[in-house]
């Protein structure tokens, strides 16, 4: 595996399950694989999770961690091709990623969306780059629409909770104060349109997904009628879409209760953390038994190392 962007990345879906339950059940067995192998991650944006589980995953694999915080302990990088650089970025990506690529074998990379311009995000300007100058394997640790890290642990979750070979999984908008990316939602729609689960993706009218991520899904409208007999409720907010990166609602009826709670098949409840509470999801809900929101987090690691698994694999 020379880059993990999305689920197509893996050799297969049940290829990629059996991985992480090995490296979930046996973490340190294969510690050979990284001896004397370096893993860089960069982070643009803040983290806290992704950070901590991509290097605990690295270190149980035998590898050497590095992170660096461009914004906060590195030069600013300028992205564009072409653009004077007479601002106040005084490094472009395209002398960085090199110059990173030859201190390390691996290189993990976490760059949100600007929500200024859909195209820019939607063509992963600054992912891509990597993968192509790089020339080590590179890993997304949340790109400007997808996060495959988060959606093959959320996938792992819900192996590991199912009480039914084909769980009703409902993915949920909820309001939120600030415009946020689709990369969570795309990627749980896309990971999960590989399985064989019962899919239903529900928000208000205008927040519709980029149709390469939905295909042939349809949204429903009614969020109580999404709930009913529902095994697993995934509630996240996210920006729109056709107009992009603009917030359209607040609606308050969207936020997960008890209220929308009871209509299900006594569904867990999963979100990727952090959860702005009585926003996204009341008290009573993400504290009760049912709440798997730090199970879920847990199995960061266990994606993550599965995936470097597979490329320190590559590496021989």
């Amino acid at each position: 595996m020379k880059k993990y962007t999305s689920v197509h990345d893996l050799p297969s879906i049940k290829e990629g399950l059996k991985i992480a339950f090995d490296v979930k059940a046996n973490p340190f067995a294969h510690q050979h694989l990284g001896k004397n192998k370096t893993m860089i991650l960069l982070f643009l944006n803040s983290s806290l999770r992704t950070r901590l589980s991509t290097q605990k995953a690295a270190m149980n694999l035998g590898m050497n961690t590095m992170v660096l915080d461009v914004n906060q302990g590195a030069w600013k990088l300028e992205t564009e091709h072409g653009v004077i650089m007479d601002g106040d970025k005084p490094e472009h990506l395209l002398e960085a990623i090199p110059v990173i690529a030859s201190y390390c074998d691996i290189i993990g990379v976490r760059a949100f969306a600007l929500l200024e311009n859909r195209e820019e995000d939607y063509n992963e300007v600054i992912i891509n780059q990597f993968i192509k100058y790089a020339g080590v394997p590179v890993v997304s640790m949340e790109a400007a629409t997808r996060h495959p890290l988060q959606s093959f642990a959320d996938l792992v979750t819900i192996e590991e909770y199912k009480k039914t070979p084909k769980p009703k999984v409902v993915l949920t908008w909820a309001p939120h104060p600030r415009a946020l990316p689709q990369a969570v939602a795309n990627s749980f729609v896309e990971w999960m349109r590989e399985t064989d689960y019962e899919l239903v993706v529900t928000h208000p009218k205008g927040y519709e997904l980029a149709p390469e991520f939905m295909g042939n899904l349809k949204p429903e409208y009614d969020q109580m009628k999404a709930f009913e007999g529902a095994d697993f409720i995934y509630a996240k907010n996210w920006s729109a879409y056709g107009d992009y990166g603009k917030i359209l609602s607040k609606d308050m009826d969207w936020c997960v209760s008890k209220r929308q709670m009871d209509v299900t098949n006594n569904a867990k409840f999963m979100h990727c953390l952090p959860v702005r509470r009585n926003m996204i999801v009341s008290d009573d809900v993400i504290e009760s038994e049912n709440s798997i929101v730090i199970q879920q987090a847990a199995n960061r690691t266990v994606s993550a190392q599965a995936v470097l698994k597979m490329m320190l694999e590559s590496l021989k």
